[in-house]
């Protein structure tokens, strides 16, 4: 009897230690799991608040335009100043406790605590390691281009991009109307609640139909496809019958007449570029916009949404050929515009955008560089360098004139956008050699009518501060 008693003591204790044996496996699995796969998910999370008490400790690191100047500081622990205000906030959006964080505040905050993501991992330890002042975050805008092309709205509606097209740098990035973002927490529930939308950065969320400004990628897709060339003379009578009862008519009644390829745009001619597009038919127009980058959402030091493109091959006679004067239901984005008009002045190459320069210890010494990165090849070098020249006459002696300026090589095209919701919106896409270097451009200016009279300007404006 007593011998089955020790007996059954040991295997009582035999199964505890089992037990607690596995009880310690699931632990030490669990915190494998945490440290391996759930790490970047609690060390980011907004409640973690090991994180906020941590960040509260550190003099915040400034942000830099792309000759040193400030755009964010830190003036005391836990505030902001921001020297541009509205003018810049697009580009740095902000940063809130009750708020939380938007622009560039928030795609760099890592860098602009001096933190790095193993840094991150290691919790309460990571105190011992972490500096008092976090890194300056340079950025590759221009504040004089930045303030020259928000100046230039004039308290309109709208938004601007201007890129290095060689290297894909984000040289400004307006958006209009704005907010200041150090008085935003403050102004948070007014700001939210006001129509006019002060916080959508209207550069890389707005979504708008292109008008005229696509018809360059048209006459791209048709000379690829073979649907026309250099020669073939179209008949503009001022309007183009497209079936069922429905006509493409030319703005204010116009009639071009007899205009090949290079005059149709440089006279933004409807009934040819809606031609072209019932040639090319759904699928090739969907495997034109395709190959230049239309379907791609924008990632990396920001994000941009992908165009709104319809279902091309579902789409009927009518709907096509307003595609080609880019209506119907395609909408697109300032930045993918700007994209477009890069790959034309890039010799057929996107690159891929970016918004920061370098980043700067407080000791000075740069740990990492904002790299040129190839996104895609757009167009043949050939036919890049062909639709250029045809961008170049619309500036020249077109509807874009407005944007010449003296000694400067500008190449650019109008759009006029019908608005289901109102007055027409005012489009200017284009490309300049200014200052050493080959930039891209795309304004909208909201509600405004004819891009040459209400775009163009502000291309001209925005090249001239560069000078």
């Amino acid at each position: 009897m007593k011998k089955e008693r020790e007996r059954m003591v040991k295997q009582h204790v035999l199964y505890s230690a089992a037990f607690l044996l596995g009880l310690l496996l699931l632990l030490a699995l669990y915190i494998i799991y945490l440290q391996g796969f759930g790490a970047d998910r609690l060390a980011h999370h907004p409640l973690n608040q090991r994180n906020a008490q941590a960040e509260a400790e550190i003099q915040r690191g400034s942000l830099l335009d792309a000759k040193g100047r400030a755009l964010a500081q830190s003036t005391a622990p836990a505030q902001r100043s921001y020297p541009m205000g509205a003018a810049m906030a697009p580009v740095t959006g902000y940063i809130g406790e009750r708020i939380g964080s938007a622009g560039m505040e928030a795609h760099a905050n890592q860098d602009l605590l001096g933190r790095t993501e193993a840094l991150t991992r290691l919790g309460p330890i990571a105190q011992l390691f972490q500096a008092d002042r976090g890194n300056d975050v340079k950025l590759t805008v221009n504040a004089d281009v930045q303030q020259a092309a928000y100046d230039a709205f004039a308290g309109r509606r709208g938004a601007a991009v201007v890129l290095d097209a060689e290297t894909g740098a984000v040289l400004a990035m307006v958006s209009c109307p704005s907010y200041d973002p150090a008085a935003v927490e403050m102004d948070w529930d007014r700001l939210r609640q006001q129509e006019a939308g002060p916080l959508l950065n209207r550069a890389v969320y707005g979504m708008y139909p292109p008008g005229s400004t696509i018809k360059p990628l048209i006459a791209d897709i048709a000379l690829a496809q073979g649907a026309t060339d250099e020669t073939e003379v179209f008949d503009c009578t001022g309007a183009l019958d497209v079936g069922g009862g429905q006509t493409i008519r030319e703005s204010h009644g116009e009639v071009h007449g007899r205009v090949r390829l290079a005059e149709a745009i440089e006279e933004s001619c409807n009934v040819t570029f809606g031609t072209l597009a019932l040639r090319l038919g759904g699928k090739k127009l969907s495997d034109g916009f395709e190959r230049f980058g239309f379907s791609r959402e924008i990632t990396g030091d920001f994000t941009g949404t992908a165009a709104h493109l319809p279902e091309f091959t579902k789409l009927g006679q009518g709907d096509l050929a307003q595609v080609g004067i880019g209506q119907s239901s395609l909408l697109v984005s300032p930045m993918e515009m700007a994209l477009l008009a890069s790959a034309f002045a890039n010799h057929g190459t996107v690159m891929q955008p970016y918004l920061i320069d370098s980043v700067i210890t407080p000791g000075g010494v740069t740990v990492r560089e904002g790299q040129p990165k190839k996104w895609f090849d757009a167009t043949t070098p050939e036919r890049a360098a062909l639709i250029e020249r045809y961008m170049e006459q619309v500036v020249q002696k077109g509807t874009g004139t407005a944007a010449r300026v003296s000694g400067i090589r500008v190449a650019g095209k109008t759009g006029t956008a019908e608005n289901s919701q109102g007055r027409d919106h005012a489009w200017f896409i284009g490309s300049a050699d200014v200052d050493g270097r080959r930039i891209a451009f795309a304004i909208i200016v909201e509600n405004s009518g004819g891009g040459g009279i209400a775009a163009a300007p502000i291309a001209r404006k925005i090249i001239l501060s560069m000078e």
